[in-house]
């Protein structure tokens, strides 16, 4: 007997019929004899839904009552989903993320999970082996006794933070993919299927693109040593296939020196031309911009022929890109560069694998591939486990084919 987390994403529980074929998956592991604690979503579209009725409601609403809107959506799906399950002869009962409790920071929208008692459940589970169904993306804060929310993706990271603190054997998050791929299957025809990445791997594919998990839930799977597969809702629930597995790199045999390739259109590049090269500089630039909670990641200085100016180029989310802007043109006089430049029609190109940590020249090999298919290369990040490269949005397809293959990922 085990104890499972399954997590059902928006497109899983899109509709009733949906959420009984769900409910297949959970009398399949029901009935092995596993207690099973379910994670859902809000049906697919509706928190959209919610978030625009907030909107139509006031220009400058409050967020803790926008958390008490939105939270709405998953609570619903869980009934759903308890009922069905019930009709399937199952002990079952939902829970909202206030009755569990999962605790959670008073950042409305974005709240960090504190921590999950789940002696509720866990009396369920030896009382009748009842199904608990949890509403996902929501808990409360222990201070304001106020409902809270934990951004687009939480319900990832509910499920996660809910199998720490049951003590689970495994999460299985099931969503409308089979696992987790080399790279973008509608890009690379030939990408496959991996049957295991480690924590570091796919935190590293979240964060560079990836859209297969929420970054923070890879996070708590990585720190709480939750072994976590992504898995497929729309197997056959009777013959499901296995998915990927995410686990300690010491639980793969065969290690791979690159693992995937990932990309991120959400990417725009600022460029300040001759700024003085003196102490204090980047400060005055990248001080301002993370006080407005924009989030720089590449950076890169060369330094004039005259020595005594710079140029500064890094990147920002694309959303954030004008207020970068205009933050930074509103500093002119402060900062003392000659000119502003920008790009949004760039795109950040990944490759992750642990196997680079042993091994020289790989991003050396990607620079040249790239080279002989006449890919300008505007920026370079490199850390122990990947390298970045920004490049030009039209060529986005044609190089994460060429380093695909390059590095052996296409199919056999």
């Amino acid at each position: 007997m085990a104890r499972l987390v399954m997590k059902f994403g928006g497109t899983s529980v899109a509709t009733v019929e949906r959420i009984k074929n769900a409910a297949r998956h959970v009398k399949r592991e029901f009935d092995a004899g596993n207690q099973v604690a379910v994670v859902v979503s809000a049906m697919s579209g509706k928190t959209n839904e919610l978030v625009a009725w907030c909107k139509e409601a006031s220009g400058l609403y409050d967020q803790a009552e926008y958390d008490t809107v939105v939270a709405s959506g998953e609570q619903v799906t869980s009934g759903l989903m308890a009922i069905v399950l019930q009709e399937m002869g199952m002990p079952a009962r939902s829970w909202q993320g206030w009755q569990v409790p999962l605790f959670g920071s008073d950042a409305h929208g974005s709240a960090r999970i504190e921590g999950v008692d789940g002696a509720g459940i866990l009396a369920g589970f030896d009382r009748n082996r009842e199904i608990a169904v949890c509403s996902g993306f929501q808990g409360v804060n222990p201070r304001t006794n106020r409902i809270v929310t934990l951004g687009r993706g939480g319900s990832d990271t509910s499920a996660v933070a809910l199998a720490a603190g049951l003590k689970a054997d495994r999460c299985d998050i099931y969503t409308d993919v089979d696992g987790v791929y080399t790279t973008d299957p509608r890009v690379v025809p030939k990408a496959r299927r991996m049957d295991k990445v480690s924590f570091e791997e796919m935190l590293e594919m979240a964060s560079l693109g990836s859209k297969v998990l929420q970054v923070r839930s890879v996070e708590i799977a990585m720190v709480q040593r939750v072994p976590t597969y992504v898995r497929s809702s729309f197997d056959d629930p009777e013959n499901p296939n296995p998915g990927t597995l995410i686990c300690d790199e010491d639980d793969i045999v065969e290690q791979q020196i690159v693992t995937g390739i990932a990309f991120s259109r959400d990417e725009a590049q600022i460029t300040l031309r001759r700024v003085a090269d003196k102490p204090g500089v980047a400060a005055a630039i990248f001080g301002p911009l993370a006080d407005a909670n924009i989030n720089v990641d590449m950076i890169i200085q060369v330094v004039s022929d005259d020595q005594a100016t710079t140029d500064i180029t890094f990147t920002v989310p694309t959303a954030d890109y004008e207020r970068a802007k205009t933050l930074l043109e509103s500093m002119h006089d402060i900062i003392a560069y000659q000119s502003l430049q920008g790009a949004n029609d760039v795109v950040k190109i990944s490759a992750i694998g642990v196997g680079m940590r042993s091994h020289a020249g790989v991003a050396a090999r990607a620079f040249r591939a790239l080279a002989e298919k006449g890919i300008n290369i505007r920026a370079i990040t490199t850390s122990e486990i990947k390298f970045s490269v920004l490049i030009d949005a039209a060529y986005t397809e044609l190089a994460v084919r060429t380093l695909h293959s390059l590095y052996g990922l296409d199919a056999a």
